[in-house]
Parts: structure tokens; sequence; C-alpha cells
């Protein structure tokens, strides 16, 4: 199959905006004109002078679009738009535009399907009877609400692999993977844009994070599975990463439903690993084929590899929260407070417990904190822990994390110890280690763990270890945008 093409689409207020608009686009194979999104809508004026292929739509106000026209109208401006040479036009299956698919025998012209509550059940049989038009493309997108609901139009996608002609999209974060292995999918383009109600991606995303361009129906394909995900760098890291090592694979953010979710889209992905992260560490420990030695101390897992078809749970967030302390904190005999009684806080004991540490555990569920504690004889304290109770505090919590970074799990008041660990890294500095800072303590950012750990997933999936920093720029870099997108957000 050819490689999938990059469709950008444009919109704009005036059809003037909308040509000035199309001709800033720099790095496209394809544009999609939204007539429905001007006031003026201008075939002629639309097309003049473009220097790429492109797609006129005008979506009407039933099927998603902004058009409030009469149909009658909506089908001369298609009919025009096919008349002076575009080199495809949107029609949808629902309009019955019967007669501009006849005049054009179907060439250029693409069927289009958008359900935008959920994925119908019929969905094969809507595709193969949209193809029995002649259209030259069947575009089918669907709202996907769990991962698993890739899996029919992927399905779709093998069937109709033959004879090409197809464009499949989940609309939504969980059909991100629609869009970015638009090959593996048998879409003949992927849409970017600027939507993101419907999940779109920005072309810059699909191209530099995603490595669009050079990917293949080969390409190994790897995740973080978890909920939330949108907030993780790791995708940014992992991605710079393979590229570095020159691997021909790509890492996806994965927001799961629940664990049957992701098994049921992994398995058909066939997917070679992956991150595991809130709220999954522990419930997917039970769904791998065999567990390590660590993460079964443990009773996590953060990282998954396939083998021949066999899943293998691992777990290095004990090692990689180790790395940051190692000459920068005298660990025996340091009264630490954990946080949490989670995954990460289980990984964080038992890293700790060979070390001299004496520690305590501070949860909400008192009867969680006992379970932790008991792996390393700990202690249970007080949620949040007393001043004056400890040297090292670590947050094992996800209180303070993106995008509630005004939150933190101890009042500034109570920050009298020496040490600060904060695990989240999405602000990267928290507003725990920012009030930490000022009552004199010496803080340590989750960043730090962050890219220790995912450089020992690298290494324990493909057998390498990733170039020294880039890891670390990626991750830079990514949290940099998050920080512009707040300063944007009105």
């Amino acid at each position: 199959m050819p490689r999938s093409l990059l469709c950008v689409t444009v919109t704009a207020p005036t059809t003037a905006e909308l040509r000035r608009r199309r001709d800033e686009i720099v790095d496209a194979d394809l544009i999609e004109l939204r007539l429905d999104s001007v006031s003026d809508p201008n075939v002629a004026g639309a097309l003049a002078g473009r220097r790429r292929p492109v797609i006129v739509t005008c979506r009407p106000t039933w099927e998603g679009g902004r058009f409030a026209g009469a149909e009658e109208e909506r089908e001369k401006l298609l009919a025009e738009a096919l008349a002076r040479g575009a080199e495809y036009v949107d029609i949808e299956w629902r309009a019955h535009f019967d007669r501009l698919i006849a005049q054009s025998g179907g060439r250029r012209v693409v069927l289009s399907m958008h359900d935008f509550d959920r994925t119908p059940s019929d969905l094969a049989a809507s595709a193969r009877a949209m193809r029995a038009t002649g259209a030259e493309v069947v575009k089918l997108a669907v709202k996907t609400k769990r991962l698993s609901d890739c899996v029919p139009l992927l399905e779709i996608g093998a069937d109709a692999g033959r004879s090409g002609g197809l464009v499949v999209v989940g609309m939504g974060e969980c059909g991100l993977a629609t869009r970015v292995l638009a090959r593996r999918f048998g879409s003949k383009w992927t849409y970017a844009g600027l939507d993101r109600d419907v999940g779109q991606l920005t072309p810059a995303a699909l191209v530099d994070e995603f490595h669009f361009r050079s990917l293949t129906e080969a390409t190994d394909v790897y995740g973080l599975v978890g909920a939330p995900v949108a907030h993780s760098v790791s995708p940014a890291m992992h991605n710079t990463a393979f590229r570095a090592a020159r691997f021909d694979a790509v890492y996806l953010p994965l927001r799961a439903a629940d664990a049957d979710d992701f098994v049921t889209f992994a398995r058909a992905m066939g997917m070679k690993g992956a991150s595991v992260t809130i709220p999954f560490k522990g419930v997917l420990f039970d769904r791998v084929d065999e567990v390590d030695a660590v993460a079964r101390r443990i009773g996590a897992i953060n990282t998954i590899r396939s083998v021949d078809g066999r899943w293998i749970g691992g777990n290095t967030d004990a090692s990689g929260f180790l790395q940051p302390l190692r000459d920068r904190v005298p660990l025996s005999g340091t009264r630490v407070a954990v946080l949490g009684a989670g995954g990460a806080a289980r990984a964080v004991a038992i890293a700790l417990g060979s070390t001299g540490a004496r520690l305590t555990v501070h949860a909400r569920s008192r009867r969680q904190a006992e379970g932790v504690a008991m792996i390393v004889a700990g202690q249970v304290g007080a949620w949040p822990p007393e001043p004056g109770t400890w040297d090292l505090l670590i947050n094992c919590t996800p209180i303070g994390m993106y995008p509630r970074g005004d939150d933190t799990p101890v009042a500034a008041d109570r920050l009298t110890g020496r040490y600060v660990y904060d695990l989240v890294y999405n602000p990267s500095i928290t507003r725990l280690l920012r009030e930490a800072a000022r009552a004199g303590c010496q803080t340590i950012g989750g960043l730090e763990m962050l890219v220790a750990q995912a450089q020992e997933q690298f290494e324990w999936w493909v057998g390498l270890r990733p170039p020294a920093g880039v890891m670390r720029e990626a991750a830079l870099k990514r949290l940099a945008e998050f920080s512009r997108d707040e300063t944007h957000v009105v």
C-alpha cells in the first residue's frame, strides 16, 4: 500500500481568509477547504491560485458542519467545485447527491459518513454499501469512546486494503491511533488541523512528534496506557529516542476505559510494548503472561513488552526513583514520609527498603497505607504528615498534576524537613516544590525519575540505551509547550 497522505483542514470566516490560510500551509499533501465555515462561499475564489491538491467540503449542520442553507444551494457549490477541477469534493452519504456521483462516474468523489455519538455496530455494512456507489474514496468518521472502538476500523481497513480508496477516522482522544497510523488502518490520507473537539492533531504534532512521514505498515507500535494521558511527556521522549536510535517505531498516548479495553486494542494492533500509568499499574499486573522479579515484589507493573506474542510485565519505577537520590541525599537513618499507597508508592517503598531509611507511609486510606508499609516493615502515619516528623518527603500521589497545578498534598506550614521529592513532573515545578523551596527545603522534581525510568523501559524494549540527554531534552520541550498552552487558555 502506498504511504498515507497528510490532509490539512482549513477553515475561515471569509473566502479571502480561507485562501490566505490555505496558502500558509507548508507541510501537506492535500488541503481540505471547508466552504461551510465561510460567510460568503465562493468556489472560484477558494480554488484560485492553489498550489496543492484540495478537497472541497461544504458540511451541512445536520452532519456536524456549519452550512445552514438549502440543500440545492449546497449541491450547486459542490457541482461547481467538480466542474472547476477540484481534485476531490466531499459528499455526505446521507445527502443522496446521486446525480453528482453519476456525473463524475464516482471519480474525485469522497463519500463520507459521520457519527459524532458512537461507533455503529453495522459500520462494515455501511462501508460496503458506500463503496457500491462507485465513489473513488469512502470516508468513515465515527466517535470512539474506547480504544477498542478502533478495532472495527482496523478490520474495515484490512478488508478494503486490496482495493484502497478508504479513509477511516476515530474521532476523539481514543481514536488517535487511527490518525497517526493511517497506513496501518488502510487510509488513503489522514486529517490534521485545529479542531480538538473531534481529536484532530496539528500537522506539526503528526510530523514532528509522531514522525508520520516515516511510518510504515511494519512500524512497531508502543504506547502509554492510562487515564488520563493527555498530560504526559512520554510520547515526546520515546518518539524522539526512537528517531535518534533509528528504530521504525512509534509511541502513542492511549487513554483506556479499563483493562479489557486496552488488552483488546493492544492485541489487535500487535503492540510491541507499553508504559503503564495510573490507574492500571495494579490491574494490568494480573493481565500479563509473566511478571519479572522486581515487578512481582512491588505488586505492580509500569512496563509491558511482547515477546513471541507473550506479554511480560516489568517495573522500572524503583530504580528510576533512586537514581536522582544517589550522591544527593544520605538515606541511611533518614526519616522518610511517603505520600500515597498506589503502585508508585509501593515501588518507592521497595527501592528504599535496602537503604537503611526509616519509612512512614501516609495515605487517606489507612488500610492501603498499611499494605505498603508492611512490604518493608515501615510505619503508618497520619494524612497529611505532621510537621517535624520527616527529613525527606516523597509525593507519590497525582496531587498537583496538570491541569490541577494549584493543588498540593501538604500545606506550606507543614514543610519542615530537609528534602522534598515530588514524583509529579507536569508541571516541572509543582506548587509543593515551590513552597518547599521557600521553606528552605532542597527539592527534586519528578522529571528526573521520569527520564531515568523511561531510559530503562526503552532499553528493555529494544536492547539499546537511548542517546544521553535525548529524552530529557524532549521532555523539557514538551513541558514548555504545555506551559504556552496554559498561558493562552481564556
